[in-house]
């Protein structure tokens, strides 16, 4: 008799990825990403019809030494707001490259703005997500940190002393025929927005860089949003069968669905030609390597095939699902 754990993976086994790229021209990847991408909102549970207004508010201003760090709030779905963190670097008055930063878990965007929960500023153990916000800034970028739905002061009031509001959110969500990644996929791209009315901002030059369930937004998000010139997936990039689907992880990474239609390295050829680079921890537990090379492997095959080869990197370094850097910030730096 079969017990659970093998009829799980026998149902993997089964599913053949209803859309998954099986040409060979690029004419017919185009073609391919066009539909795909139309379906892949689809599955995330859609996006609104009509955006609502932006009305950004400013809530606090800080000088930090060699930046201004901003505390600014957002409408992004009707009655629904979010803040983020605006990291202004002092230097120059161009208008500037900007970096959409994605926190992961753990307490919400002030862990990668260099602050505790409490909002005082850190002084010890930076975490896995090592300030990368502050990081960037202090490269010159302008960074934008928004505080992903469910996290930090986006917490239910039920939640209130809980890390955070995932689990609730997304089993409503689910339940309303959406889904938790669609919404902070949808809240991110509204930050795009934002930053487009802004008159210290080049256009042309917006990049996006992520962590854990920020790479899964982040890379999501430039699967979806042309206006991401170049993003770095840190602690995400893998496949599903290697990953979600046998590692236990939070609800909201799952969308209804979306294994019956497509692989993760699928899903994040979407974001090719453009620039890209995956981040990734030798011993992370997570997403491990065996699933990032994978990935890897398929994602060059499509940036090869497209004649942007150059344009696709992996940084496989020696450590746990956490941020690395070495290669990441530089990497940003030449592509934006």
């Amino acid at each position: 008799m079969w017990n659970p754990d093998s009829y799980l993976q026998y149902l993997y086994d089964s599913t053949k990825p209803a859309e998954t790229f099986k040409g060979s021209s690029k004419a017919e990847w185009y073609k391919w990403k066009e539909g795909f991408k139309h379906r892949f909102v689809e599955l995330l549970g859609g996006f609104p019809e009509k955006a609502a207004d932006l009305s950004p508010v400013l809530m606090e201003s800080t000088d930090c030494g060699t930046y201004i760090r901003q505390r600014i709030q957002i409408q992004t779905f009707e009655r629904l707001h979010m803040p983020l963190y605006v990291l202004i670097p002092k230097t120059g008055n161009e208008r500037r490259r900007a970096v959409i930063a994605c926190h992961g878990h753990g307490y919400g965007s002030r862990d990668i703005v260099g602050l505790n929960p409490d909002s005082s500023v850190k002084t010890g153990d930076i975490g896995y997500q090592k300030n990368f916000a502050v990081e960037l800034v202090n490269r010159g970028f302008l960074v934008f940190a928004p505080e992903l739905l469910g996290f930090g002061d986006r917490k239910l009031t039920e939640n209130a002393k809980d890390a955070n509001s995932c689990n609730r959110v997304s089993s409503f969500l689910l339940a309303m025929g959406k889904t938790m990644a669609g919404y902070r996929v949808y809240e991110t791209i509204r930050c795009v927005d934002y930053l487009l009315t802004r008159n210290d901002i080049d256009a042309s030059r917006i990049g996006c860089m992520g962590i854990s369930g920020g790479g899964l937004v982040c890379s999501y998000t430039a699967a979806i949003d042309e206006r991401i010139s170049a993003a770095v997936v840190s602690g995400f990039a893998n496949t599903y069968q290697a990953s979600l689907l046998t590692i236990h992880h939070c609800i909201y990474n799952f969308v209804p669905g979306l294994s019956l239609a497509a692989e993760m390295p699928d899903v994040l050829s979407l974001i090719a030609p453009r620039p890209l680079l995956i981040e990734a921890g030798k011993q992370d537990h997570i997403f491990p390597e065996h699933g990032t090379r994978k990935a890897y492997e398929r994602l060059a095959e499509v940036y090869a095939l497209l004649g942007y080869r150059d344009r696709l990197a992996l940084d496989l370094f020696d450590g746990e699902h956490e941020i690395s850097g070495r290669i990441a910030y530089g990497w940003l730096d030449r592509q934006l």
